[in-house]
């Protein structure tokens, strides 16, 4: 029988569609800040430089064979990941049961920092429910009230040392809630007011805050938009891969680690990413991204959700640029590895 070497013209076996030479081939070399699937690439070309087959279905064969089992390896830079995984990590986080679960009902009443303001917002709405500002906001009297709820009268002080709170915005947490609140269906507006909704009410009385929790996480995750109001660029795969961070901190957050340390994985992970972001005058894009990163994933995002706390190394600073992030047993109860 004749066997069949795979020529440079002839289609590549790995079904891109491509020429084996602009494919395969052609990624016989590794390049640095490749992704980490380019080192499977790499050694397919290994294995094919030399190698006959009696034909082109042997080849696709043996092609498709070697790329499952690569795709089903763990990557190192994906912390114990294999890329199939870390592909439902991306791609479909909320319906992967195989690596993650996540529970309509918390197992005991948690604490997080969205659901003291929820809370708030849950009382100040009552019965009655919540006249609205003639812009649609929550009223002045009551976002002041809760502020110096939420922060304690010194902390109160010192946020409001520039300017005090006038509208909404200016008590962006609580804005932040209203609006998440709202895309979970919690509250809407009726009749002119805002009330609760009898979802949230049903769900209140069943299961308290426990059963509150997984809409606002889910809603915050999914819907709401993290790059609103923090002056960074888009960057939306910072978002996309909220579960990756999630595992990380899951993986290592029993041990306190700096913020430095999961912004390296991030970029270790996904070095592609920079390319989001323009070189800016003193303002690189890697320096961006961890930027946005840090702010997003671990201030704005596990710390605002009760996931894990993330204090500023030094008090000092005007704008923090290192944490030190713990994990939280919330993570643990909200988000189910397997």
């Amino acid at each position: 029988m004749n066997k069949t070497r795979i020529g440079r013209n002839e289609p590549c076996p790995c079904g891109s569609g491509k020429k084996y030479k602009k494919c395969c081939l052609d990624k016989g070399e590794t390049r640095p800040n490749e992704p980490a699937g380019a080192e499977l690439f790499a050694d397919l070309h290994q294995v094919l430089e030399g190698q006959e087959f009696a034909s082109m279905d042997d080849a696709k064969s043996f092609v498709s064979g070697f790329m499952e089992q690569g795709n089903q390896a763990p990557v190192d830079d994906f912390h114990g990941l294999s890329p199939d995984q870390m592909s439902n990590v991306l791609n479909a986080p909320f319906s992967s049961p195989q690596l993650v679960s996540f529970p309509e009902c918390l197992a005991t009443q948690p604490s997080a920092p969205i659901l003291t303001l929820f809370q708030l917002l849950v009382d100040a709405i009552g019965e009655q429910g919540l006249k609205p500002t003639a812009k649609g906001n929550l009223p002045q009297k009551f976002c002041r009230a809760s502020a110096l709820s939420y922060w304690g009268e010194e902390t109160y002080k010192y946020n409001t040392r520039h300017g005090g709170i006038n509208k909404e915005e200016d008590f962006f947490d609580l804005h932040v809630t209203r609006l998440v609140a709202g895309l979970a269906g919690l509250i809407r507006k009726y009749k002119g007011r805002f009330i609760l909704s009898l979802k949230c009410r049903k769900l209140l009385a069943d299961g308290g805050m426990a059963a509150i929790y997984p809409l606002l996480f889910r809603a915050f995750t999914e819907q709401y938009n993290w790059a609103y109001g923090d002056r960074n660029d888009e960057i939306n795969f910072v978002q996309h891969s909220f579960l990756f961070s999630l595992y990380l901190l899951n993986r290592y957050g029993d041990k306190g680690q700096s913020s430095l340390f999961y912004e390296d994985c991030f970029l270790n992970a996904f070095p592609m990413v920079v390319n989001e972001v323009d070189d800016q005058p003193h303002w690189p894009a890697e320096k961006a991204i961890r930027s946005a990163y840090t702010l997003r994933i671990l201030v704005r995002y596990a710390d605002f959700l009760g996931l894990a706390k993330v204090e500023s190394v030094d008090n000092e600073q005007l704008v923090a640029s290192e944490y030190q992030v713990i994990k939280l047993p919330l993570l643990d109860q909200a988000v189910v590895f397997v």
